[in-house]
């Protein structure tokens, strides 16, 4: 055997012992602070993301965009903010999420933090409405490169029993910041404190990204399964052994031996990898998936207000009506706690989808305030449902030498799908109010449910390496 070939075996078996000795790890408060770190990073790059509903009723009061179709180029100012956001989101998503498999999941996970936190601050400060956009997009690349990282991360330095609970806690953590965004929405955005326009104290909050982004970084490391597949096989030791021994301590008892794991294929991946066998099929059907998904997501929750407005609420009621909704994002997790890794992530999926499609409906029956909250808060846990399961599903069906690119790839089309699905929900609005919006959202959950219903693969209680072959 030559030397090249025994150094490549070395680097299999290293990479096997590394994903045996993480799966076998039981949930202890080691491995939960990880995912709590990594989540509260990642409630930032949610804020900035979702505050779109909340920023664009002040632009319009401040005179930034104007509101109906008099904004640039004959269109809806609103629906070019949320398009601009998303076209940011695909560029990053499509064309720079490979830089986590290159540099690390750690290194990347901290500079598109720093990266969108300064953009969007830049941002709060801008009077124009091209200016406005402009550093949106700018701030988009850094959300969309991040999505991307962190649930990559999180895949990877998990133990295979508890991935779903663990990416549900993760959006549970994160969903903080939406009632967080609708409350200064609701707070600042009627108001000029200070003679500055309130919109732009929500804008900015998430520079505060920037203050505590070192103490996460100081205290998660490095994927182990990263390094291994590097061929940094001394470092992935070091990780591994220092979260071993503290798992061990707090679990009071000795850790179980490892179970023999599967064997990834060293090397670097490449973007063609994800076009061959058992990979194909995977691609393509995320692709469809993520081109229906994000109609039901944010075609809700980037238009609350505007929805709310559509069927009744004054402009105050509204923005109020949506803070009310969004504190049921954070905690509507907690009931899917014992069912997210006792089920298949596929069959959440699509129960997700069929929910989404069922109270939409029912949104548009009513006009009373009772009703469109209590149907807001359906429809908000039906999205909390879909939102987690898929952020933990698509990471499982790559390897980890192409994840990030592989999962920011077909991640790209739901961004693709948003800039449009933006204009299309704002034509839908203002022809046929809100039950348009939500035949619309309906049409896109039964392709959902078509793609990952039946095509899908079973992924519970499975390593990641299995699921890669």
């Amino acid at each position: 055997m030559s030397p090249a070939d025994r150094g490549e075996r070395l680097h299999i078996h290293s990479a096997a012992d590394i994903t045996a000795r993480l799966d076998r790890l039981p949930a202890t408060r080691t491995i939960w602070k990880l995912v709590v770190l990594l989540s509260v990073g990642g409630c930032f790059e949610l804020y900035d993301l979702l505050m779109t509903a909340y920023v664009s009723p002040g632009l319009i009061r401040s005179g930034i965009f104007q509101g109906g179709s008099k904004g640039f180029l004959g269109l809806t100012d609103q629906a070019a903010f949320a398009s601009i956001t998303f076209a940011g989101l695909f560029v990053a998503t499509l064309g720079l999420s490979h830089i986590a498999d290159r540099y690390g999941r750690r290194t990347i996970f901290t500079f598109s933090l720093l990266w969108y936190s300064a953009a969007t601050l830049i941002m709060a400060t801008r009077s124009t409405a091209l200016g406005v956009d402009l550093w949106r997009f700018i701030a988009a690349l850094g959300v969309g490169v991040e999505l991307v990282t962190i649930d990559t991360y999180v895949a990877e330095l998990v133990p295979k029993r508890m991935r779903g609970r663990a990416f549900l806690v993760n959006q549970m953590i994160q969903f903080c910041s939406i009632p967080l965004a609708a409350l200064m929405g609701w707070i600042f955005v009627p108001i000029d404190p200070f003679g500055i326009s309130g919109w732009r104290f929500v804008a900015a909050f998430p520079a505060l990204a920037a203050i505590v982004v070192w103490s996460i970084r100081r205290a998660v490391p490095e994927s182990p399964r990263w390094l291994a597949q590097q061929g940094r096989s001394a470092e992935a030791d070091r990780v591994t052994t220092a979260i071993e021994a503290r798992v061990a301590v707090e679990s009071g008892r000795r850790l179980p031996p490892p179970e023999q794991a599967a064997v990834e294929e060293a090397g670097s991946g490449t973007l063609g990898e994800i076009w061959v066998p058992p990979y194909r099929g995977r691609t393509i059907m995320l692709i469809v998936f993520n081109l229906c998904q994000t109609v039901g997501y944010y075609g809700f929750n980037n238009w609350v207000p505007a929805l709310m407005a559509a069927q009744g609420a004054t402009f105050t009621h509204s923005l109020k009506y949506s803070f009310i909704v969004a504190l049921a994002s954070p905690t509507v997790p907690l009931l899917f706690y014992t069912l997210t890794d006792r089920t298949e992530r596929k069959w959440q999926l699509v129960g997700a989808a069929c929910a989404i499609a069922i109270f939409g409906g029912l949104f548009t029956l009513s006009t009373a305030p009772a009703w469109l909250i209590l149907c807001g808060i359906a429809l908000t846990t039906s999205n909390n449902l879909l939102s987690y399961s898929f952020h933990a599903y698509q990471p499982e069906l790559f390897p980890t030498r192409v994840r990030a690119r592989a999962v920011g790839f077909v991640y790209s089309f739901s961004r693709l799908s948003t800039i449009f699905s933006s204009f299309a929900i704002a034509y839908f609005l203002a022809h046929f109010g809100a039950p348009g919006v939500f035949a619309f959202i309906g049409a896109a959950m039964l392709g959902v449910v078509v793609s990952i219903g039946g095509f899908g693969p079973r992924t519970r209680g499975l390593a990641l390496e299995q699921i890669s072959h």
